[in-house]
């Protein structure tokens, strides 16, 4: 299968976690980049360095945006960038994300909706104004899902929910895109030393969740560039957790929700 090869790119969520090792593989494949979240001096640091590592060459032009993809003004700021015709992008990466551990009738709605904005809401804008350009130069689009996406997760409803739309979306979008010459992928992971467990509150629980179900995140942004350069619809980094996907498609929805509730709600 061809691999494809892309200009410039942006990301989102890239001042941690998956998102910065998104930043840092795709400027070590001389990838420009756009990088895009909330903590400007975060990613300013992260552009100071990649600007040094790979100065002279293509993955050293590195662009900050900081915005806040929950507030319309910040999610218009970063989709005019989409439509900048001087410098394009052919590879959107749609990594920002955010949930909540916990009963959903005991956690606050507001955030709750924050991540629905951020999980679902941001990726459909931003993708929808990036089209334009990713179609007339035949790019694509990444988007950060979850294997959560493949089963009800009790303890996690928002946030699985949320991944559901984005996995079968961005599957849907490949076909219909697909005489368009872009690849819509997503990206599956499972567990991953991201950051995202601290930002969810649910420290505790990860203490007791085994180490070896865990992925980094350059292996999770490793397996998600290969994939869309390959253009893949679908990708789940580890063996792990394809074996998991795969078996939760052939089990009846009442097993795997009793199941996973059990699990989750265990780890409380």
């Amino acid at each position: 299968m061809t691999t494809r090869r892309f200009t410039r790119a942006l990301v989102t969520g890239a001042s941690s976690g998956i998102g910065d090792a998104f930043a840092r593989l795709l400027a070590a494949r001389g990838v420009a980049t756009v990088l895009v979240a909330r903590s400007a001096d975060q990613l300013a640091d992260l552009a100071a360095g990649l600007r040094t590592e790979h100065a002279g060459d293509p993955g050293g032009d590195v662009e900050v945006l900081p915005a806040d993809l929950t507030d319309p003004a910040g999610l218009q700021k970063v989709c005019d960038r989409l439509t900048d015709e001087d410098l394009p992008i052919d590879l959107l990466v749609n990594n920002a994300g955010a949930g909540q551990v916990g009963a959903f009738a005991e956690l606050d709605v507001q955030d709750a909706e924050t991540a629905v904005r951020l999980n679902v809401l941001a990726p459909l804008r931003l993708t929808h104004a990036a089209l334009p350009a990713l179609a007339e130069r035949g790019g694509a689009v990444l988007n950060v899902a979850s294997v959560a996406a493949f089963q009800p997760v009790p303890m996690m409803a928002t946030y699985a929910a949320s991944k559901a739309f984005l996995s079968s979306w961005s599957e849907a979008l490949y076909e219909e895109l697909r005489d368009a010459g872009v690849t819509v992928t997503a990206l599956a992971p499972g567990f991953t030393r991201s950051g995202f467990v601290d930002a969810a509150d649910a420290e505790d629980i990860a203490t007791r969740i085994p180490g070896f179900v865990w992925d980094s995140p350059e292996e999770v942004a490793r397996a998600g560039l290969d994939g869309v350069a390959r253009g893949r619809a679908l990708v789940v980094p580890s063996w792990l957790y394809r074996v998991g996907v795969a078996a939760s498609s052939v089990t009846p929805t009442l097993v795997t929700r009793r199941l996973v509730g059990g699990v989750t709600r265990r780890l409380r």
